[in-house]
């Protein structure tokens, strides 16, 4: 089969609004210097992904604004507040039409899963039946990698805050499994607490 490079598409899920953390979009936390959102659309990059779409939703505005995402595609989610499912079925909506076989999903807020791990689920990929999911201690976890031939039924199934959660569970049998344990560290930054990740 012939591939074309931008076959599997990296995906960022960066609508959030950080509630409790007071009201601050996840995707403008600094990490590194640099907005969480900028750092998360460079891990895609770096693992391989050509095409990075990004889909926005609190102070998207002041996301455009700070963020270095010229190289991205914005898609914004009017109801992000609803939750992630919401802003995945918006992303995997943006990606129809284009060259994409597959999403490689990544979550704003995982800076702790960086290059390696997001390299090793892509490199999972095989057509776009795949379902691929990272694995810590045999855990599921993300990145995710989700076949075009999926998307339909994950868009039905992704409500509130539950994204794929659902449709892999039920698809279980067919998932792929990638270790990332050793490379990543799968924490997400909800709380005053965990800013502390954060360099």
């Amino acid at each position: 089969m012939t591939r074309t490079k931008h076959e599997v598409a990296g995906l960022v899920l960066a609508a959030g609004g950080g509630r409790r953390l007071g009201g601050r979009p996840k995707a403008l936390l600094e990490h590194r210097g640099r907005p969480l959102v900028e750092h998360a659309a460079g891990v895609l990059r770096a693992a391989g992904c050509e095409r990075v779409h990004v889909v926005l939703g609190a102070r998207a505005g002041d996301v455009r604004e700070r963020a270095r995402l010229e190289d991205c595609v914005l898609v914004d989610n009017p109801e992000w507040e609803r939750g992630m499912g919401s802003s995945l079925r918006a992303g995997l909506d943006s990606l129809a039409g284009t060259e994409a076989r597959a999403a490689l999903v990544l979550l704003v807020d995982q800076p702790g899963v960086g290059v390696e791990a997001v390299a090793r689920v892509r490199a999972a990929y095989r057509d776009e039946t795949s379902l691929v999911s990272a694995a810590y201690e045999g855990v599921r976890g993300h990145p995710v990698l989700l076949g075009a031939a999926h998307w339909a039924g994950i868009a039905a199934s992704a409500t509130g805050d539950r994204g794929a959660r659902a449709y892999l569970r039920a698809h279980e049998e067919s998932v792929t499994l990638v270790e990332c344990g050793d490379v990543a560290q799968p924490y997400d930054i909800d709380t005053e607490a965990d800013l502390g990740h954060l360099g």
